[in-house]
């Protein structure tokens, strides 16, 4: 069957989802944050038009997010590292954010969402360079009044990048005393209720969109995601195996410097 892509571009799709596997098993944060400046490049080299590379990338990427972050919560709910109490506050909440970012993605070009991953990206970076794991503002989580807008705030902000939402959960929830592996396994959680919606938000967003490559779905590539889906699960696993032969800091310094790396990128790309 002719899926209107060479075998070339399709060996490029798997190789990308290949190295976005390496780099979040290696990480620990989920795909999107790896995966957007990834397929970025990749749907410019396979002739996606400049003015929809973002959307399509941040689409796509959620789709790739949905199963492996699906999963992931599953695994850490068995452990008992899931916080169902604190999920059932900031879920619904981060999914009202999405709601409200999707609407604001569709009507942002391309140079605005790369605005907002430069700053956030610079950001998150900063944070992870010199956060430690001795900061706390309560032994507890706040009211619900302060979960529920950080909660929509956070769906809204990775709506617009592209993340599942655990890069910023984790650490939120350990600046309340929550243990690390129930940060994780409570994000993990979280992001099921940002990929989702964000996945339908986005294919909606982009139904007439012009320029977009076969096959695509809105801003959401059908046959980017299938290339990418089984490349970044195969993968993932030899980034794990890297990150646990490394210090926890030094993973943290280093993904601070991937994302200096991607704001880098993404200024650059904003330049005529």
């Amino acid at each position: 069957m002719d899926l209107g892509l060479p075998i070339s571009e399709i060996a490029l799709l798997l190789a990308g989802g290949a190295f976005a596997g390496i780099l979040s098993g290696l990480f620990g944060v989920g795909g999107g944050g790896v995966l957007v400046p990834v397929l970025y490049d990749l749907f410019g080299l396979l002739g996606a038009a400049p003015g929809v590379r973002m959307h399509l990338a941040i689409g796509t990427a959620f789709a790739v997010i949905i199963p492996t972050t699906f999963r992931a919560a599953r695994a850490h709910y068995g452990r008992g590292a899931v916080d169902l109490a604190i999920l059932k506050t900031l879920g619904p909440a981060a999914s009202a954010g999405v709601v409200i970012g999707t609407l604001a993605a569709k009507s942002s070009g391309d140079d605005v969402i790369k605005i907002i991953w430069v700053i956030a990206a610079a950001l998150l970076s900063l944070i992870y360079l010199f956060r430690k794991e001795s900061w706390r503002l309560a032994p507890d989580m706040p009211s619900l009044g302060v979960q529920i807008p950080v909660g929509a705030g956070i769906g809204f902000l990775s709506t617009m990048m592209g993340v599942g939402g655990a890069t910023y959960i984790t650490p939120f929830l350990q600046l309340y005393g929550r243990p690390i592996h129930q940060a994780i396994g409570t994000a993990a959680g979280c992001t099921t209720f940002v990929a989702v919606p964000a996945v339908i938000g986005y294919a909606w967003a982009g139904w007439h969109a012009a320029g977009l490559p076969p096959y695509s779905l809105g801003y959401v590539s059908l046959i980017g995601a299938a290339a990418v889906i089984p490349a970044s699960v195969l993968t993932a696993p030899l980034g794990v195996r890297l990150a646990h032969g490394l210090p926890r800091r030094k993973l943290e310094i280093a993904f601070a410097a991937f994302l200096a790396l991607v704001a880098l990128r993404f200024v650059f790309a904003l330049i005529p």
